[in-house]
């Protein structure tokens, strides 16, 4: 299955690790993290801001789609209640 994550973009849903609400970012650890893969050329997405992050095996996405959009569009079959902050 594929899940269109905005911009033109299709990413294959069994390769995706993990959809984050952009809020994260403000933590230093994932600030640390985007910026590693920025320098590693691990980011595809032309502008680093939007509502989402997507992190798949190879690449790193940033969507103007909110995560939990996402999610509904993976078809995640989960409680969501549990992983809203």
């Amino acid at each position: 299955m594929f899940i269109h994550i905005g911009k033109n973009t299709v990413i294959k849903s069994r390769d995706v690790i993990a959809i984050l609400d952009s809020s994260t970012a403000k933590s230093a650890a994932t600030s640390e993290f985007l910026q590693i893969a920025k320098e590693e050329g691990f980011i595809k997405s032309e502008e680093q801001e939007g509502k989402s992050i997507i992190i798949t095996e190879k690449n790193i996405y940033f969507s103007p789609i909110s995560s939990i959009t996402l999610l509904k569009r993976a078809n995640i079959l989960l409680d969501l209640n549990d992983y809203i902050v």
